[in-house]
Formats: structure tokens, C-alpha cells, sequence
């Protein structure tokens, strides 16, 4: 059967979750990732907050270098879909650097990537499938986003707690806050990683890597549990919503 012949692959997502970070906002200990969680780590919450969607085929997992078997032995160790594949992958020392590798990993047949905080884990489903959608239906990067609630200051940043100036006032009314999963075809963001070069802490927002390349970006309805978690605070929030999840839908 020639190749004009044969049936058109069908197009298969896979998340990739940079986890390799150690969380310095939440104090000493373990990394952010594998913070406990009402119980369970965080990152197993985001692994199966990708795999709850039925269009995510495999999730690879970026670990720190020296953790990546205890990772692969959590996974392991926690119920997880059938339907999904999961792979761990050793991380470098930037997120850029993770993502990079976690690109790396993925078969050749994947044509559609998230990439996803592992301190965002309680993305509903909903938003994972609405940046899956529209990355299918032709937008080469798509990033889930919400209207701020806060008027946003733009100032002149001093050190030591000084007073800063203030600069701007941008309108909040097209402001957005950025959450992830961030959706991208596959070429496009490999291109992005080929034109961007890593300096020093390297880029934290693979769509704003997108941007660079002049390649446009759309934004999709994020959600408000999609918050990340990075602050001692933010784990109170979390185990809230958890609650709340459990007490609703048995979760």
C-alpha cells in the first residue's frame, strides 16, 4: 500500500510535566512535586488530572535527576488509567531544559503536547479538553487563561523593600492571568526549543517561547482551581478544594 494510500493517522496528545523544580517557596523537604497532598503527592494529582482526559495518550513525567526511580516507583504505586501510558524521564536543571527532555521522550506518532505545572494540580478536566480542542482544530499554541480581579501596576523594581515607583497602570480589561496546561502543536514547539536559546534560569512560559518565534497564541477559558501551588497558603486552598471535591462527587 503506497503512502497516499493509507489512512491518516489519528492524532494522538501527550502531557508533558516538568517536575524537576525543588519548591523553595514551600520551605525545606522534599521537592514542590512531591509534596504530600491530602495524603498523595502533588504530582500524582496532575499526572492524573492529564490522564483524565480521554484525548491524552501518554504523560511524561520530568523528574529531578536524582529522584526519577522514586518517581517511576510512585507512579507505580498509585491507581492510574489503563488507557493512558506513562513514561519518567530524568530532568536538567532549568524547566526549559525538562520541557526540552520530556520532548525528547516522546514518540514519533505524537502530533499534539500540553505542557502542565506539576503545582497545578487540580486542572478540571474541562480545561485539559478545551486546550486539546482547540490546538486540534488548527491553533499551533493555546494557553488557558482568566481576567484578573486586581488592577496590575507596572513599577520600577527596587531592592531591599525600598518604595517602588510606579511606571504604568496597564488596562486590566486585557490583562490575563496564565495558567497550563499550555496545548502546542508538536512541530511548532520543537521548532520554539530548536530558536530559543537556554540562558541562565532559561524560559519559564513555553508559549511566550512560541511568541518570540512570531507564531500566534490563543487563549482559552481557564478555571479557577487551576491555581498553582507554591505557597505554604496555596496547600490550605488545595486541601480545600479537595474537600469540597470529595464531600460533592465522591472524588
Amino acid at each position: 500500500m503506497s503512502d497516499e494510500s493509507r489512512p491518516a493517522r489519528p492524532p494522538r496528545t501527550a502531557a508533558v510535566i516538568p517536575a524537576a523544580g525543588r519548591g523553595v517557596r514551600l520551605g525545606p523537604g522534599a521537592p514542590k512535586a512531591l509534596r504530600a497532598l491530602s495524603g498523595t503527592p502533588m504530582l500524582i494529582h496532575a499526572v492524573r488530572a492529564m490522564a483524565n482526559s480521554r484525548a491524552v495518550s501518554l504523560v511524561v513525567v520530568v523528574a529531578p535527576p536524582d529522584d526519577a526511580a522514586e518517581v517511576k516507583n510512585l507512579l507505580d504505586d498509585h491507581s492510574l488509567p489503563d488507557r493512558t501510558d506513562f513514561l519518567v524521564v530524568p530532568g536538567g536543571g532549568t524547566r526549559q531544559q525538562s520541557v526540552r527532555l520530556g520532548l525528547e521522550a516522546l514518540p514519533d506518532d505524537i502530533t499534539a503536547v500540553l505542557v502542565h505545572d506539576a503545582a497545578r494540580p487540580l486542572v478540571p478536566v474541562d480545561t485539559v479538553d478545551a486546550v486539546i480542542e482547540a490546538v486540534r482544530d488548527g491553533a499551533p499554541a493555546v494557553v488557558p487563561a482568566l481576567p484578573l480581579a486586581d488592577t496590575v501596576k507596572e513599577v520600577e523594581p527596587k531592592l531591599g523593600g525600598d518604595p517602588e515607583p510606579v511606571v504604568a497602570t496597564p488596562e486590566r480589561a486585557r490583562l490575563r492571568a496564565v495558567q497550563t496546561p499550555q496545548g502546542f502543536d508538536r512541530d511548532t514547539l520543537v521548532r520554539a526549543h530548536d530558536a530559543i536559546a537556554v540562558d541562565g534560569e532559561g524560559a519559564t512560559d513555553d508559549a511566550g517561547m512560541v511568541e518570540r518565534l512570531g507564531v500566534p497564541v490563543v487563549i482559552v477559558r481557564g478555571h479557577e482551581e487551576a491555581f498553582k501551588v507554591t505557597r505554604p497558603l496555596d496547600l490550605v486552598l488545595a486541601e480545600a478544594v479537595l474537600a469540597r471535591r470529595r464531600a460533592n462527587d465522591g472524588f
